[in-house]
């Protein structure tokens, strides 16, 4: 199946189907060489999404076989393109891959906090400018319970884990 993707890419000959047959090629093949060819190739397209995909495969082929710095630098890449794009679920995925290298992957975009509901905003406000979790169920007639499930959403949207990253984040936007 390779050779033949392959040999519609080159009759082809556009840049962007000599990628994704190169890309396939350093998957199929478990060749650095398809890889570099790949990259090489997305250097002649705009595509950024499929660049991205190639980075992520990439990656996780360099995560596989053991070379985890290099994987991080093109999971990276891999994990902003995406981010940037709003390809969610694909940023998840080299996210996943990146974490699987020892290394968590920092996405926070700047409109992230406006992807907040207007219940989990009201919520992360309040407890940003000291309030405990109580003291905001109290505020807004809510269980402190259900402060709590906002708050996990709060975090998970952000990419943060402690009040402390959402003080500093809310107080810089």
């Amino acid at each position: 199946m390779s050779s033949e993707h392959s040999a519609l890419a080159e009759a082809k000959g556009q840049p962007w189907s000599l990628a994704r047959a190169a890309r396939a090629r350093g998957v199929v093949d478990n060749s650095e060489q398809g890889f570099a060819c790949a990259l090489g190739w997305h250097e002649e397209t705009l595509d950024a999404f499929e660049l991205a995909r190639t980075r992520l495969a990439y990656g996780a082929w360099l995560r596989r076989i053991r070379r985890r710095v290099d994987a991080r630098t093109q999971l990276r890449l891999a994990v902003e393109s995406f981010d940037a794009l709003g390809a969610v679920n694909w940023a998840d995925q080299a996210a996943a891959e990146l974490k699987a290298t020892g290394e968590t992957a920092r996405r926070r975009v700047p409109s992230t906090a406006d992807e907040l509901t207007p219940q989990e905003r009201q919520i992360a406000v309040l407890l940003a400018d000291g309030n405990s979790i109580r003291e905001a169920a109290a505020r807004l007639f809510l269980s402190p319970k259900t402060v709590e499930y906002h708050l996990r959403k709060v975090y998970a949207k952000l990419g943060i884990h402690s009040r402390t990253e959402l003080t500093t984040l809310l107080h810089r936007t």
